[in-house]
C-alpha cells in the first residue's frame, strides 16, 4: 500500500490498493491469474496429488457436522470470525503442500468442530491454492484467506493437493525480503514496509493472486495480493478499507528501508518481476521481526 499522505502519489497509491482488492468502488479491476507473464509452474513442481491423507487405523476420523447452507463464503472481504489462531504463525519452516478445493467446502474451527464458512474453488474468479499448515486425525488445516494468523480446518475429500517449492520471508526490522526455493535462499532485497500504526502484519500468509498496476506510481509491474489484511482496518485511509496487504513496486526506490507504506511490502521493479516469474499463487509468505541469522543471500 502506498503512502496516503503524500499528495497525488499518495492518492494514486490508495486508489491502487483499493483496486488491488477488487472493492465495489473499483469493480472494473480484479485479481487476474494471467496478467503479464504467467508464473512458472512446471509439471514436476506443481503436480496435483489426490487428498488421501488418513489417520492411523486405530485413530478414528472425527465426523464433520453438517454445514448449514446459509454459512458465509470466504471471499475477498474480511473472513468471518470464529476461526482458530495459527499456533505456528511465526514459524518460517517452509510449507510444502497447497490445497485446491474442487467444490464448495465447509470449513471448521477444528477437527470434528463447528462449521464456520464455505471455502470456494475461486476467490474473485481466481483459482484458489492455500498452503497446508498441519494435519490432525485425518483433517487438514490451511492458512485462512482474508484474515491474519488464522487457520481453517477441512475434513477429507473435495480437494486436491499441489507441491509448493517457493517461500517468501519478510523481516520487518532489517527491511528485508528473501525468496527461498526448496528451503534454500535464492535472492534477497531491501524493502519498504508499513508506517507506524499501519505496520505490515506479522505471521504466515500466502500469495492469493496478482493484478496489473492500476496507476503509474506502481512502476508498470504487476502486484501480488496476499491473503493477509491490515491488522487495524480503521487505521488505513478510507480508500483502503477492505484492502489486502500486497507486494508491489513503486515509481522510485528512494524509500527502501523505511516505514512509508500503509502496510504493503514494496521492493524494486527488477525484484518484483523476478518474483512474478518464479513464485506462483499459493506460495507461503511469512512476516517476522527478524530471523535468528541473516539469510545467505543478505
Amino acid at each position: 500500500m502506498g503512502d496516503w499522505r503524500r499528495g497525488r502519489r499518495g492518492v494514486a497509491a490508495a486508489v491502487g490498493v483499493a483496486v488491488l482488492l477488487g472493492g465495489s468502488a473499483y469493480a472494473g479491476w480484479a485479481l487476474t491469474p494471467s496478467a503479464g507473464p504467467a508464473p512458472v509452474a512446471r509439471p514436476s513442481d506443481r503436480a496435483e496429488i489426490p487428498s488421501t491423507t488418513l489417520p492411523p487405523l486405530d485413530e478414528p476420523v472425527p465426523t464433520a457436522a453438517p454445514a448449514p447452507d446459509d454459512l458465509p463464503e470466504i471471499a475477498y472481504d474480511p473472513a468471518p470470525a470464529g476461526f482458530p489462531d495459527d499456533p505456528d504463525t511465526l514459524d518460517t519452516t517452509p510449507l510444502t503442500e497447497g490445497l485446491r478445493p474442487t467444490r464448495r467446502l465447509a470449513t471448521y474451527d477444528g477437527p470434528g468442530g463447528r462449521p464456520v464458512a464455505f471455502l470456494m474453488p475461486t476467490i474473485s474468479e481466481v483459482p484458489l491454492t492455500v498452503p497446508i499448515a498441519r494435519r490432525e486425525r485425518g483433517w487438514t488445516a490451511v492458512l485462512l484467506p482474508s484474515a491474519n494468523r488464522k487457520l481453517a480446518w477441512l475434513p477429507p475429500g473435495g480437494f486436491r493437493t499441489v507441491a509448493l517449492r517457493d517461500q517468501i520471508v519478510v523481516e520487518r526490522v532489517p527491511y528485508r525480503l528473501t525468496w527461498y526455493r526448496d528451503g534454500v535462499a535464492r535472492r534477497t532485497w531491501q524493502v519498504s514496509l508499513g508506517q507506524r500504526g499501519q505496520e505490515t502484519p506479522l505471521g504466515r500468509t500466502f500469495v492469493l493472486g496478482r493484478t496489473p498496476p492500476p496507476e503509474s506510481v506502481y512502476g508498470g509491474v504487476d502486484i501480488y495480493a496476499l491473503g493477509s489484511v491490515p491488522d487495524d482496518p480503521a487505521s488505513v485511509p478510507d480508500g483502503l478499507r477492505g484492502a489486502h496487504i500486497g507486494i508491489h513496486t513503486w515509481h522510485h526506490d528512494g524509500e527502501l528501508g523505511q516505514q512509508t507504506t500503509n502496510g504493503c511490502i514494496r521492493l524494486t521493479p527488477s525484484g518484483q518481476r523476478l518474483l512474478l516469474t518464479e513464485v506462483p499463487e499459493g506460495s507461503p509468505v511469512v512476516v517476522v521481526d527478524a530471523l535468528p541469522a541473516p539469510p545467505s543471500t543478505a
